[in-house]
């Protein structure tokens, strides 16, 4: 019988990390260069949120958690990439990120530029690995690259850059189609991932991607002003001394947190029409904007 039974949030998001971290490993197995050492550890101590949106989705539509496991592996192995490069000095330059060094600090730059590589290519590697029809593999695939390229993250990452010495701060509107396309194209894509697999309509998850992905980000930057780096395991305070435009600068915190709240009631009634049974991704909703890392 495939492992499709309800879990409280803490739990599930425990397996989800297990089952990513698993499908990952065995990828690497036998590798023992300062490459493979770095992409091991980049992918340590995370939330696991976005793998936890792929199995959840799926689950919700008859899919084992087994099943999901190499579309969660290689999102999470596609976001750690993520991290990796946004960290460079070239980048974000940041010493912390999740609690530990950079990977450019406990190694150096070229070790942490060849692990993101790898990390993406990892990424498409598992994608394919998912034992779902060709077709829908074929779909969740071309998805993944749409999600993580130029409409998607790395062009939001680019107008963030291009948005740090514009002479006119980005407005509103503008810095929303910035964090959708940097924080949200990948949790979008998570969440859609298992109707995808399934072959069923994804329009529901997709919606409420859509608003936890922007609610994310809002979080992230409430985060940013209120939270402290031993806490949140990342630098802080960094938005407002490169006087980048946020939902806080622009909807001042109390405004920003009831976006959040509101686009966080907006996910959860996305998910009306599976009733009870997803109730896991409410609450993975609600913790997006009360976590405190």
């Amino acid at each position: 019988m495939p492992d499709t039974a309800l879990l409280p949030l803490k739990p599930a998001l425990t397996r989800a990390a297990e089952l990513a971290q698993a499908e990952i490993a065995t990828a690497l197995a036998g590798l023992d260069s300062d490459v493979a050492h770095a992409m091991r550890y980049a992918v340590e101590g995370g939330k696991a949120l976005r793998a936890f949106l792929v199995i959840e989705g799926a689950r919700l539509h008859g899919l084992g958690r087994q099943d999901a496991a190499p579309a969660a592996a290689a999102i999470e192995a596609l976001h750690a990439y993520s991290l990796v490069h946004d960290d460079l000095p070239c980048m974000d330059d940041d010493d912390l990120r999740r609690g530990k060094p950079t990977v450019h600090r406990k190694w150096d730059e070229t070790i942490a530029v060849l692990a993101g590589d790898a990390l993406q290519a990892l990424a498409f590697q598992l994608a394919a690995q998912t034992s779902c029809a060709a077709d829908r593999r074929v779909a969740l695939i071309h998805g993944l690259g749409a999600a993580a390229g130029a409409r998607g993250m790395v062009g939001g990452q680019a107008m963030d850059i291009a948005a740090e010495t514009a002479q006119t701060p980005l407005s509103l509107e503008d810095t929303t189609a910035l964090q959708a396309g940097k924080t949200g194209a990948l949790i979008t894509w998570s969440a859609t991932a298992g109707p995808i697999m399934a072959g069923a309509a994804p329009d529901k998850l997709r919606l409420y991607g859509e608003c936890l992905g922007l609610a994310f980000q809002i979080a992230d930057d409430i985060l940013d002003v209120e939270g402290d780096a031993a806490t949140v395991g990342k630098a802080v305070g960094k938005d407002a001394g490169r006087g980048k435009a946020t939902f806080v600068s622009h909807l001042g915190l109390d405004g920003a947190k009831r976006r959040a709240e509101t686009l966080v009631t907006e996910a959860c009634d996305a998910l009306s029409v599976y009733g009870a049974d997803a109730e896991c991704l409410r609450e993975a909703a609600r913790f997006v904007i009360s976590r405190e890392n």
